[in-house]
């Protein structure tokens, strides 16, 4: 399973491409999308859209992960990145992916096994599941690659758990 994880942003977009056989992971390719500042939105929309689509057609995912926008005390910043979420599952519904959205609750759960986890904690522990030199940076990078982790966890359990139901 090839999963392409993403944590939104009109700054920095961090993605995160790993494979999961099995029950061993690797990280294929993982960076940040980064727009210019002071650049209207719909262009940086744009190049968040035009940089995902190539990550796609490279690296072919079955599926795409998104963290979900979590209540922000800046409404601007939340709105921006509502914006930039919307074209990133546009990219992945074009190219017709299996599609997982995670609260950052539940992506440090699947990661750490505690979903009021540090940052840091979470950090280290997708170095260590993905067996990385160090901690990728910045830290939208790491999260991305924690919201591809925790797609692999969920998809897993949900695809065992509906096999079971067939008997």
């Amino acid at each position: 399973m090839l999963i392409l994880g993403i944590d939104p942003g009109t700054a920095i977009t961090g993605y995160g491409v790993i494979e999961l056989k099995g029950n061993k992971f690797s990280a294929i390719d993982y960076g940040a999308i980064k727009t210019k500042a002071n650049v209207d939105l719909q262009l940086r929309l744009k190049d968040i859209y035009i940089d995902l689509n190539q990550l796609i057609d490279t690296y072919k995912p079955d599926h795409l992960a998104v963290e979900e926008l979590f209540f922000n005390k800046n409404v601007r910043t939340a709105l921006s990145v509502g914006h930039a979420r919307g074209v990133i599952l546009l990219a992945g519904a074009n190219h017709n992916l299996v599609l997982g959205q995670y609260t950052p609750l539940q992506v440090k759960q699947a990661v750490v096994g505690y979903g009021r986890a540090e940052k840091g904690q979470v950090q280290q522990m997708v170095k260590n599941v993905l067996g990385l030199p160090k901690i990728p940076k910045p830290d939208d990078v790491a999260d991305a690659l924690a919201v591809a982790i925790c797609h692999a966890h969920s998809y897993k359990l949900n695809y065992s758990i509906s096999s079971m139901e067939e008997y």
